[in-house]
């Protein structure tokens, strides 16, 4: 239930300007609006794209959430995969059932490229 929360946030902060008004004016009341751990809590105030990419928030949604903290395309696929460094493999969503991420971030893995939105 947490990881769609955290979802169903980012979709908000994406589609409504009251929210994304909200998010730059007091993020913490904003917050407190959705059933969140304090991992993602921390993860969302921090703008920890890598961390959130682990929990398993769905790239679409979550290259949005980079382009309002003004994380080019690039730099927002490397925070993915230093976050899959740092925290290990993707514990839930749809990149954890297609591999957990390793397929992403494995650059020995027969010079495989990444595979699905990761390109």
């Amino acid at each position: 239930m947490s990881l769609y929360q955290v979802q169903k946030f980012l979709y908000h902060l994406n589609r409504d300007d009251k929210v994304k008004a909200a998010y730059h004016s007091d993020l913490v009341t904003l917050l407190a609006d959705y059933e969140l751990t304090q991992e993602e809590q921390h993860a969302l105030t921090e703008g920890d794209v890598g961390k959130l990419y682990v929990i398993g928030v769905n790239g679409q949604i979550l290259m949005h959430f980079a382009a309002l903290l003004g994380i080019e395309w690039f730099d927002y696929l490397e925070r993915m995969r230093e976050g899959v460094r740092q925290h290990g493999p993707v514990r839930d969503g749809v990149y954890a059932m297609t591999g957990g991420g390793a397929s992403f971030t494995s650059s020995s893995n027969n010079n495989s490229k990444p595979t699905g939105a990761h390109q």
